[in-house]
């Protein structure tokens, strides 16, 4: 890579303020061991991903999509051109926590099982373990895996392989989702599943980048896409605006008699001066994987056993843009005024229990003083307020028992 490159790519790519991903003038160039150009796999290629999309990556293989996906990670260094992510570099740290990543080959421990192996990338994210807890069992449930789950990875297909690669790029409920032949090894079950799922993170807000050479799995999934080969960009934009043929026109009615369909074809021509008519009629046709889906749901209705992975379950909660305990924490949190205590009515009310005295007290209080005179005793005086008693309730006592200094002596 040429100095002037590691300066360009230091500075992040500038586009739309929002979005996700930028590539300016992206270029990729493979050296040979004497630093000679060995391949080009991406030239020159500007895209942008906005956010809430589903982004389509096509081409043949060879094409650029891997290449171009990894510099977006930030695991290749560009030759040139810059790409920037959330607004930062592909090598700054934090935005790892926001991507999710499925790579065109899964790299898996074998010697785990599925729910071991989700433990392990959830782990990596340092996600609490019941949060843990529950996202591996939503993902094994949603992608068909909860009775295989303690069966090591080993003995899976490579197809139920592919669904735990799926399990663990969401298992941190990512942000921005890069799937990298997603469908590839699945059958035609699971690949419905997996657009359908794509399809579904889309409505829910995540950004997604799907990268495929299978024409069909994309054109389901995506509202925008890129098209390359050799590296460059060939066409790009939505669906409509690729593949909409503005030369045909396209009638759909119930079924129709010869009488009928000879009328309309009489109109047409009568309407363009004979240039135009009908050019061809037949009645649709169903899709094979529309047939083998309902030959394997005819199936499952009959409760035919398997012992692959099943149709599986809803969409993961967390990955529908659910909190997740936050009105449980945010209750727990709130202040609690205390009530009052009720005031009982003085008809109801129970007479208040008169004082104890304190007996004590009474033994050891000093006698009366005889009058002067002999006579009767002096008018009792008023007792002084006595002091607050202490606190504890021994003092009290005690005090009272030994009274006053040289009470004894004068006795």
């Amino acid at each position: 890579m040429t100095p002037g490159a590691a300066s360009q790519e230091s500075v992040p790519a500038r586009g739309s303020a929002d979005a996700v991903v930028v590539c300016q003038q992206l270029t990729k160039v493979f050296k040979d061991f004497w630093m000679r150009d060995r391949a080009r796999a991406v030239s020159h290629l500007t895209l942008e991903v906005r956010p809430r999309e589903v982004f389509g990556l096509l081409g043949p293989n060879g094409s650029g999509k891997s290449t171009t996906i990894k510099m977006i990670l930030g695991l290749l260094k560009p030759t040139s051109g810059r790409v920037a992510v959330f607004g930062k570099s592909p090598q700054d740290v934090d935005i790892k926590r926001r991507i999710g990543y499925l790579p065109e080959e899964s790299y898996l421990y074998g010697f785990l099982n599925a729910r071991e192996t989700l433990e392990y990338y959830a782990k990596l994210f340092e996600i609490d373990y019941r949060v843990r807890e529950r996202r591996i069992d939503e993902l094994l449930d949603m992608l068909g895996l909860a009775g295989a789950q303690y069966r090591s990875v080993r003995e899976y297909s490579k197809g139920m392989q592919r669904r735990i690669g799926i399990a663990q790029a969401l298992i941190n409920d990512p942000d921005f989702l890069i799937l990298d032949e997603p469908t590839t090894g699945l059958d035609p079950i699971g690949t419905r599943q997996i657009k359908d799922l794509i399809i579904e993170l889309g409505r829910r807000g995540k950004t997604v980048l799907l990268s495929s050479h299978l024409l069909a799995d994309v054109e389901d999934c995506v509202d925008r896409l890129v098209i390359l080969y050799g590296g460059q960009k060939r066409a790009e934009g939505t669906c409509d605006e690729l593949l909409t043929a503005g030369d045909r026109t396209t009638l759909e009615a119930e079924t129709l008699d010869e009488g009928t369909i000879a009328e309309v074809d009489r109109v047409i021509r009568a309407r363009s001066g004979g240039s135009r008519g009908l050019v061809r009629v037949g009645k649709p046709r169903q899709t094979l994987e529309e047939l083998f889906l309902d030959i394997v749901e005819q199936a499952r209705k009959a409760e035919v056993n398997t012992s692959g992975a099943t149709h599986g379950g809803q969409t993961a909660a967390f990955l529908k843009a659910e909190p997740e305990g936050r009105e449980v924490i945010e209750s727990l949190l709130k202040p609690v005024t205390p009530e009052p205590a009720p005031q009982a009515s003085p008809a109801t009310s129970a007479p208040a229990a008169p004082a104890q005295p304190d007996i004590l007290q009474q033994l050891v209080a000093k006698p009366s003083a005889p009058a002067a005179d002999g006579g009767a005793p002096a008018s009792r005086q008023p007792s002084p307020v006595s002091p607050p008693a202490p606190t504890g309730p021994d003092q009290s006592v005690i005090s009272s028992l030994l009274g006053k200094p040289g009470e004894e002596n004068k006795r």
